[in-house]
């Protein structure tokens, strides 16, 4: 997967703590999300698992995409990950 803008969330498991990101390199940042090397938020709950992202042309469309989710409450974001993910399953996989 080359450089494209993508929004996604990680969690550190199903129904836990979730953190929403935008890049333009998702297989990049979610390896750094799993290597623990992001420092902060995700190391410090251990978001590792990718249960969700959306791919997008551009950056801005990206960043616009990112505030969208960021601005919902909890329950939306559940939703969107389990609209797509059910079962939480980490997609880390589908993107190598």
């Amino acid at each position: 997967m080359a450089k494209q803008p993508a929004v996604y969330i990680v969690a550190n498991r199903r129904n836990g703590t979730i953190y929403t990101g935008v890049t333009s390199s998702l297989r990049h940042r979610i390896w750094e999300h799993r290597e623990g090397l992001v420092p902060g938020f995700t190391t410090r709950y251990a978001c590792r698992l990718l249960v969700w992202f959306e791919l997008l042309a551009t950056m801005p469309e990206a960043i616009a995409r990112e505030k969208q989710i960021k601005g919902g409450s909890r329950t939306r974001k559940i939703a969107l990950i389990e609209a797509a993910n059910p079962d939480w399953r980490d997609l880390y996989a589908d993107i190598l």
